[in-house]
């Protein structure tokens, strides 16, 4: 046991729990834990963002890329709300992240005192816990309670916020070694099991819903097992991208608002919906009220809450997906469904996913990284566009591949979450897929890759427009486009090579491949701008309120 001050016991219990690298940017009220954290540079990574916002980013994709525990550190007032977005972005796609945040000291509280804001009062609503500490005795066993709670059951962020007097303060430290993430299996029960597996027995068309959860909970390899010995086909959530494999024969895409038309159709036809690791987002459902009704719905979720809330539910098990699918597999012979995968490749035929071939297009950029990558990079997006053509064009053949904003839908999310994966993964091809639009909110973080010399590649789909907002105002408000064309003199070539970049501007088909493979050669940042046409449009595409089965594609709009 030694004596340290609160800014070390900070540090150390960084240290305890494996932390490597964090992602931050100083300020008045927290540089004692900077203070402390120069002292320990040779353990902990501190990468300095370009602005908070990218910090919480950034701990956000590599807590997705690896599995871990994202941190990032702002100091009080604006560096703390700087933070909100990406807390809130980690919290409705429940990403486990600690965020540490400073205070003033505790005389100074409540007197509206210079940078001084109830950070904990401001993120309650999204956060899985937060914390105020005001006393340095209880300073290590709240970080360590904050990683705990970020990890277990449905996993999500939590906010440590520490008065500056507590961090200046000292206090006796024995460090403890972090006690290990359990499983959630006490909600499964013999009786749920039972009633699951004697809905898959007797189904004819089953058909299986995967969402992040399964990502969250590591269960690929059950999944596929679970798939594959009861014949069903396997479509997947925006935040589901990888849990089970792409390229694999049951898979049938992506189901919901710009899902594939077999997915979305059959889903509708099913007799048995199995729901593993999902929340029936209003995305996916369409109109809720119409969501496969020809189905019973056996879901399987780690959180209670998300049981009947947005669907009703024919049966469920509660507990980690992981364990169920053990469960499950364990006591299920093989089931033969051959005429129903049968029914399924029919459609799949029918209905491919299309695009314009002969012209420089988002569809093609995205096929074109998926075949020079060999489907083995982390692909990172902002949102919009070009966020659905990289789940629709890009097969996801491992978990952990495909980060991007589902629930809050953040523009300029992708490029902070970028550096966290390439930190996280360092073998691995990083590239963020982004519009013009979203590149625009965050560019700044270019800075930070290049102070680092973090590779990662940006590429942007630039089409001099707010390209899904422009969609529907095409589709759905009379092509009056309201404050969405971006034509004005911004040059993200001489943008990105002032903050330090290898830049690129590419304008057809051709010249894509050579740029995409000398940037991965170059293991620099890179910016490739990418000029597409300002009308593509992302199909199929399901109208809001519609149910699911009313998708339809260019196609159907010449009839």
């Amino acid at each position: 046991m030694k004596t340290l001050t609160g800014a070390e016991i900070v540090i150390e219990c960084l240290k305890e729990q494996g932390v490597d690298t964090v992602f931050g940017y100083p300020g008045g009220t927290i540089l004692n834990i900077y203070d402390a954290l120069y002292k320990h540079q040779d353990e902990i990574t501190h990468i300095l963002t370009s602005h908070e916002q990218g910090a919480a980013h950034a701990a956000d994709g590599y807590a997705r890329a690896t599995g871990k525990v994202g941190v990032c550190l702002a100091t009080s007032g604006p560096g703390a709300t700087n933070l909100v977005t990406g807390i809130a972005t980690a919290f409705m796609d429940s990403i486990p992240m600690v965020a540490i945040t400073c205070n003033v000291a505790v005389n100074l509280l409540g007197r509206d005192s210079f940078q001084e804001i109830d950070i904990t009062g401001v993120t309650m609503p999204i956060t899985k816990y937060n914390f105020i500490v005001k006393d340095i005795t209880k300073l290590a066993d709240t970080i360590r309670r904050a990683f705990q709670i970020a990890q277990t059951g449905r996993p999500g962020p939590v906010l440590v916020d520490i008065t500056k007097d507590v961090t200046a303060g000292t206090f006796e430290y024995e460090s403890q070694t972090p006690e290990p993430v359990k499983r959630q299996e006490d909600t499964i029960t013999e009786d749920d099991i039972e009633t699951a597996l004697q809905l898959i027995r007797k189904s004819q068309k089953p058909y299986i819903f995967v969402g992040g959860g399964a990502v969250a909970a590591n269960a690929s390899e059950e999944l596929s097992s679970f798939a594959h010995k009861i014949q069903a086909p396997v479509a997947d959530s925006l935040m589901g991208k990888g849990a089970f494999d792409g390229t694999d024969e049951l898979y049938t895409g992506m189901v919901g608002m710009h899902g594939t038309k077999t997915s979305n159709f059959e889903i509708t036809e099913c007799d048995l919906l199995i729901v593993v690791g999902a929340r029936f987002s209003d995305r996916v459902t369409g109109n809720a009220a119409k969501f496969a009704k020809r189905a019973k719905i056996l879901q399987f979720d780690v959180d209670p809450a998300e049981i009947n809330k947005n669907v009703k539910t024919y049966a469920s098990v509660v507990g980690d997906v992981k364990v169920i699918l053990k469960k499950l597999n364990a006591r299920l012979d093989p089931i033969n469904h051959e005429e129903w995968l049968a029914h399924i490749d029919r459609l799949k035929d029918m209905y491919p996913m299309r695009f314009d071939k002969s012209m420089l297009t988002g569809p093609y950029i995205i096929e074109k990284i998926y075949e020079i990558t060999q489907g083995d990079a982390i692909i990172t997006t902002e949102v919009g566009q070009h966020q659905m053509w990289a789940a629709q064009f890009y097969q996801y053949k491992y978990p952990r591949s495909f980060l991007s904003s589902g629930g809050l839908g953040t523009m300029g999310y992708g490029l902070g979450a970028s550096l966290g994966a390439k930190l996280g993964c360092k073998d691995k091809v990083v590239i963020n897929v982004a519009g013009d639009g979203c590149f625009r909110m965050n560019m700044n973080e270019i800075a930070t890759a290049t102070r680092y010399n973090i590779p990662i590649i940006q590429v942007i789909l630039n089409n001099h427009v707010l390209g899904m907002v422009r969609q529907w105002q095409t589709l759905f408000y009379g092509k009056r486009y309201s404050h969405t064309v971006l034509n004005d003199q911004v040059d993200f070539v001489k943008v990105a090579e002032g903050l330090g970049a290898k830049a690129y501007r590419v304008t057809s088909k051709d010249d894509f491949e050579p740029v995409l493979r000398e940037a991965i050669e170059l293991n620099v940042p890179v910016v490739i701008d990418c000029q597409i046409h300002c009308d593509d449009k992302v199909f199929p595409m399901v109208s809001p309120g519609a149910p699911i089965q009313d998708a339809f594609d260019a196609e159907d709009l010449k009839i």
